[in-house]
């Protein structure tokens, strides 16, 4: 993902002598790659209107002239399925980009040419990428580009755009494409196909985007939203042009879209007839070899643990929180900037009340502050590293194959392992992301796991830090949560009615990241933490400090006081709950402060960081699951996994005393 923001409401479709280039292609074929190589880190991510599928934009100057780059969601055909292939048609259809770029991988060029001859047929302004071409070149494929350039009658371009091969030619192309009106190319069908297409694009009177042919395919197709745009444009004319069609998607009922299709690909085999070249025998490269272990169980189970251990314990965890946290926050923060800082409000502010609402207990600046660039930045920043680097390696999908089979026991499908690792980033930016899994029941299981048992990146650096001074603390905290995930996925997935969706997913190379690419992502959700992140340290030490003014917070924290005793906690751990309802990772910094003052043992911080952990999400994350599930579901959601948050606590503290464990 690539964000600088993420806003409720889409970016304007264009400024004044801004034009337009959209981005189209198949999932994990390298468009979002291509985005970033175009418009640099200054980009933003929004919600198209209508719709819960986000669209990423970004400006780019092309030899002198203002373009505005959109990254459209994966689609396969302009004949839509899902909610992302409508949303990119809806920018095809609405936004009438001056240039579309059809990205394609070099390796499955067969497959995925049948959507360029859909995009020609639309007459559309179409440049096409031959991306992955140096992984193509490894396998022994050879693709002669000049002469499918020639059978298509559009630029084509070969590149490998995450070794930004072939950017420069791509940026040629967008700036000096120029329609090639009637010479463009037209596919011809079988004799009957034809006659049937003719017919209906000849009764075709309106002004349209897409070529008449094109929208006869897709009203024979049955295609619901392209019929209201015809019978809009077509007025009183469209019921006799209804009527034909109906008669012809009656006469050739159950055949129709099987032919279509069988015929496209068809075309497609003739185009590449001479243009692709495979060996005899295809080589088999070691990026290839490290792709099919990683979805076999035997060997993908230890990759990921692997993964796991050097990525997030040793990088976020041991890295993150300890090395650069200690610098930061103690040395910076604790030994310099609070002391000077508090010394200077003292002088120049006179009210104590205000002293303490800068610099006090609960501060902006020694608390909200120091906390969100002390103790979460660098951990949050470093996991962001690990995550762009994993994400740009094709890992990810590989990822969801192997996990397939067992997230059907949960009701999920391996598509769901996205916003679960995302969910160890932030879970209130994973909860977004499950709007990309296809059933409603899949989307409230992931929402579900997310806000019970998979802590955010800097949640899940402070307790990794707080619990592996403590020999075992870190494996009971890491069972536990692992048996309540399987159980609850396990009883969600009996309970909620409905069937696991099929799973498909392309497969990109997996190859070594760049580090450019890896920084630039790095740095753009970084701007992201700190437009949307910070604010909300802000707000929350504005709040404390409301409390602690008016008594409430003290009151609140007697409240709780029964409730800690109850998990063998000192009244003190109140605090890091309270401040776990604002942030999550608020709530973990809380806890790395009662360790540092001593306050609890091994046992006692295996117990709180279990509850906190599972306990209920923080306010921006639960105002998204509101968002996105509505107020009901996010309510009961909440209240569960509450419930069983102190619940598992309780019998985790009891279970404890009794075995002696980590005593």
């Amino acid at each position: 993902m690539s964000s600088s923001s993420n806003n409720s409401s889409s970016e304007p479709a264009g400024r004044a002598g801004v034009r337009r280039v959209a981005l189209v292609g198949n999932p994990n074929v390298g468009k979002s790659v291509l985005f970033n190589a175009l418009t640099g880190a200054y980009v933003t991510v929004s919600n198209y209107p209508g719709t819960s599928v986000e669209v990423s934009r970004g400006n780019s100057t092309i030899e002198g002239e203002s373009w505005q780059v959109i990254d459209t969601p994966g689609m396969y055909s302009i004949h839509t399925i899902t909610e992302e292939e409508r949303v990119a048609r809806e920018i095809l259809l609405h936004e009438t980009p001056d240039v579309v770029v059809h990205v394609l991988d070099a390796r499955n060029l067969e497959r995925m040419l049948a959507m360029t001859v859909q995009l020609i047929e639309a007459e559309l302004p179409v440049i096409l990428v031959v991306n992955i071409m140096d992984e193509a070149e490894r396998m022994g494929l050879k693709i002669d580009l000049e002469l499918l350039q020639k059978r298509l009658g559009i630029p084509v371009i070969g590149a490998a755009t995450a070794r930004n091969r072939g950017v420069d030619a791509i940026r040629a192309a967008i700036a000096g494409y120029k329609r090639q009106g009637d010479a463009r190319r037209r596919f011809p069908y079988s004799r009957l196909l034809e006659q049937d297409i003719n017919e209906i694009a000849g009764m075709m009177t309106g002004e349209y985007i897409l070529s008449r042919r094109s929208l006869a395919m897709l009203l024979l197709q049955q295609d619901e939203e392209i019929i209201e745009i015809v019978r809009h444009r077509e007025g009183e004319g469209y019921p006799v042009l209804e009527e034909l069609a109906r008669e012809i998607s009656f006469k050739r009922r159950g055949s129709f879209h099987l032919n279509l299709s069988l015929e496209r690909n068809e075309i497609a085999k003739d185009l590449l007839n001479g243009v692709f070249v495979a060996p005899d025998k295809r080589v088999v490269t070691w990026a290839e070899r490290l792709s099919n272990w990683s979805v076999k169980p035997l060997t993908g189970v230890p990759m990921l643990l692997i993964v796991l251990y050097f990525g997030l314990y040793k990088f976020v965890g041991q890295f993150g929180a300890g090395t650069v946290v200690d610098l930061l926050e103690k040395r910076f923060f604790v030994d310099m900037v609070n002391p000077w800082v508090i010394g200077l409000v003292k002088k120049i502010v006179p009210w104590e009340i205000v002293q303490e609402l800068i610099v006090g207990e609960y501060g902006i600046i020694t608390l909200g502050i120091r906390y969100a660039v002390g103790i979460i930045l660098p951990i949050v920043a470093t996991f962001f590293i690990f995550f762009s680097f994993l994400e740009d390696t094709g890992y990810f999908p590989r990822l969801a194959l192997l996990v397939d089979r067992v997230f059907k026991y949960f009701g999920l499908t391996g598509r769901a392992v996205i916003p679960m690792v995302l969910g160890f980033g932030c879970d209130t930016m994973a909860t977004m992301v499950t709007r990309t899994l296809e059933t409603v029941r899949e989307r409230v299981i992931a929402t579900v796991l997310l806000a019970l048992a998979i802590p955010c990146s800097a949640q899940l650096g402070v307790i990794i830090a707080l619990l592996s001074k403590a020999p075992g603390a870190l494996a009971v905290w890491s069972v536990c949560l692992l048996l309540i995930f399987i159980a609850v996925g396990l009883l969600a997935a009996r309970i909620l009615p409905g069937e696991a969706p099929m799973f498909y997913m392309e497969l990109p190379p997996m190859r070594l990241p760049q580090f450019s690419n890896v920084l630039t992502k790095t740095y753009t959700r970084m701007q992201w933490y700190f437009l949307e992140i910070l604010p909300l340290f802000v707000l929350a030490s504005v709040l404390l400090w409301l409390g602690k003014v008016t008594g409430f917070f003290e009151k609140a924290i007697d409240a709780m006081t029964p409730v800690m005793a109850s998990l063998g906690l000192p009244r003190e751990a109140a605090v890091a709950f309270i401040f776990g309802f604002f942030r999550r990772d608020y709530g973990a910094a809380g806890l790395y402060d009662l360790q540092t003052k001593g306050l609890m043992d091994a046992r006692q911080l295996t117990v709180a960081a279990v509850t906190l952990t599972l306990f209920i999400p923080c306010v921006a994350q639960f105002l998204v699951m509101k968002n996105e599930r509505g107020w009901r579901v996010a309510g009961g959601i909440g209240l569960f996994v509450s419930l069983l948050a102190f619940g598992s606590g309780y019998l985790l503290n009891q279970l404890l005393l009794v075995t002696g464990l980590l005593a």
